[in-house]
Order: C-alpha cells, then sequence, then structure tokens
C-alpha cells in the first residue's frame, strides 16, 4: 500500500523535527514545526505577517522576543506529565526560544493575520479541561487556544485519547463555510493539523480522512512525533489497546472556530453514550513538575 500524503514522518536526527509550509501541505494558511533543543541550545524565529502559537510539549525554556520576555515557561517533562503552557505571538515579532531544561521539545503554528493582537502566556493553570464524548470515545480536550481567544485565525488544542478509545468521533468535517438563515455559523472551512504522542515508543493509532463523495479514502497508521494533513473531509482516530496517544490540533481557516458537522451515518452513536471512560482525564494540573 502506498504511503498516504497526507502523513508527515519526523526526522528525529534534525533539530527541527517536523516541517509543513502551506507549499508542502497544498493548502492555504497553516505552516507547522516541530523542535528539539538541549540546554543552552538557543532557535530564533520571526512570525512575519503570520500569528502564532507555540505549545511547550515537554521541558522548560526562556522566550526573549520583540513584543517581551518569558522566563522558565513550560513545567511538564512531557505530553503524557501535566498541561500546557502555550504563547501566543502576534505578526511582525522576532523572538529567540533557549533550553533551559537538558531536553526541550516544542511545537509552532502559524497563519496569516493582518491585525496586530496582543501576545499572550497561556499557564497551565488557565488551560481548560474538557472531558468529551462517552464510553469507548471518551477522551480529553484541552484548551489553550480555544474559539473567541483574542486572535484572527488560530484555534489551538490538545486531545488525549485513551488506550483502545476513539476520538474525534463520531466522524466530523469543517471543510465549508455554512451559516443558519439568521447568520448563525454552523460549520467553518478549516485546515487541520494533528501532531502525535504516544505514551510508549511501539504505540501507535490509525485516523481514516474521507469525504462524503470517497474522492478522499485514507486510512493512516500514525506513530509517535508524526503529524497527519486533515485538509477536508471527517477524520476519526483510534488508540490502539494498550497505549495513550496525543494529538496537538492546530487549525486555522474562514472563521476563528471549531463548528463542525457530524458525518449522519454515525450521528446517531452519540444517543447511546450513558457515561464517560472513568480513567479521564489522563493528565492533570497536578501532574505538572519542571522539565
Amino acid at each position: 500500500m502506498p504511503e498516504s500524503k497526507l502523513l508527515i514522518k519526523p526526522d528525529l536526527a534534525q533539530t527541527e523535527y517536523l516541517k509543513v509550509t502551506p507549499q508542502s501541505a497544498g493548502w492555504e494558511h497553516l505552516s507547522f514545526t516541530a523542535v528539539k533543543l538541549t540546554r543552552g541550545e538557543t532557535r530564533a524565529f520571526n512570525t512575519d505577517c503570520n500569528e502564532l502559537a507555540l505549545v511547550i510539549l515537554g521541558g522548560t525554556c526562556d522566550v526573549h522576543s520583540s513584543r517581551g520576555d518569558w522566563h522558565a515557561i513550560g513545567s511538564r517533562t512531557d505530553v503524557f506529565h501535566g498541561l500546557p503552557t502555550t504563547l501566543y505571538l502576534p505578526r511582525d515579532t522576532r523572538f529567540v526560544v533557549k533550553a533551559l531544561s537538558e531536553n526541550l521539545d516544542f511545537a509552532c503554528g502559524w497563519a496569516a493575520s493582518s491585525l496586530p493582537f496582543p501576545p499572550r502566556l497561556v499557564r497551565p493553570e488557565e488551560v481548560n479541561i474538557e472531558l468529551r464524548g462517552g464510553e469507548n470515545a471518551s477522551r480529553q480536550i484541552n484548551q489553550m487556544i480555544p474559539p473567541g481567544f483574542t486572535c484572527q485565525r488560530l484555534v489551538v488544542v490538545e486531545v488525549y485519547t485513551p488506550s483502545g478509545n476513539w476520538s474525534s468521533y463520531p466522524p466530523h468535517k469543517h471543510d465549508e463555510r455554512k451559516t443558519a438563515p439568521d447568520g448563525t455559523l454552523l460549520e467553518a472551512d478549516l485546515e487541520e493539523i494533528y501532531f502525535y504522542k504516544i505514551d510508549r515508543p511501539e504505540g501507535y493509532a490509525y485516523q481514516r480522512i474521507y469525504t462524503d463523495d470517497r474522492r478522499l479514502d485514507e486510512l493512516i497508521l500514525v506513530q509517535d512525533s508524526h503529524l497527519v494533513l486533515s485538509p477536508e473531509g471527517y477524520h476519526p482516530v483510534v488508540s490502539a489497546p494498550g497505549y495513550n496517544t496525543y494529538y496537538l490540533n492546530i487549525l486555522a481557516g474562514s472563521d476563528q472556530s471549531l463548528a463542525a458537522s457530524d458525518d449522519p451515518a454515525y450521528a446517531w452513536v452519540k444517543d447511546t453514550w450513558k457515561s464517560k471512560d472513568a480513567r479521564l482525564p489522563l493528565v492533570t494540573l497536578q501532574m505538572n513538575h519542571g522539565g
């Protein structure tokens, strides 16, 4: 079976071990990079005409920027041991990330912005935890840059799917802008990145991406530090038994929103849920500790 063009595998020999641009993805808005640094190493960036979200996956760092400085941010060793620290930076910002911990793992997602919103550090204690779904489709959502955040396009959340569970389920899509007669947004047109971490190195998950007409219909095997592009269609995920799956979702498009439409063939499943998985939440603020 040929490998999916929607799957991006990491090059872990490189400091910047993953990179996505609109040109490489074949879409309009989103760019992404994942970077690993060791203590004392630095990495310089310029947001140019983009707004940017920096998510600390594990470790601690300083960020020095043309918009201000943030010292010793990040309080989890990896994504399975606490809640995230996220730094939002507006367009026309130069910044340098310096690793303070032995290992620093962070990701940046960005999209074009025409408006100069203020920078903001979202600390772990400010992250809203939502337990979504039910039964074996229960999952944890950490909301860092949710709809309503003071920015132009970006939406950033983390999702934890317990061993054997499904998430992004029932399958939903957000690939065309739809409004109700009163103007209420029913569905946004969004590009989406799924950046994965698995809690054991041999673990894996599967993600299906498909459109109503099956013009796109792919089943993708994902492992630790893999990235999946979701340009359109429905995109459910299932985590292999024995392994907890994390993914960082970064979205951008027509609206700063998560308005989506469920696949009507599977939406009925919601009515069968009577409880949520007792294993949730998988990560909490109390788990945070310095890297």
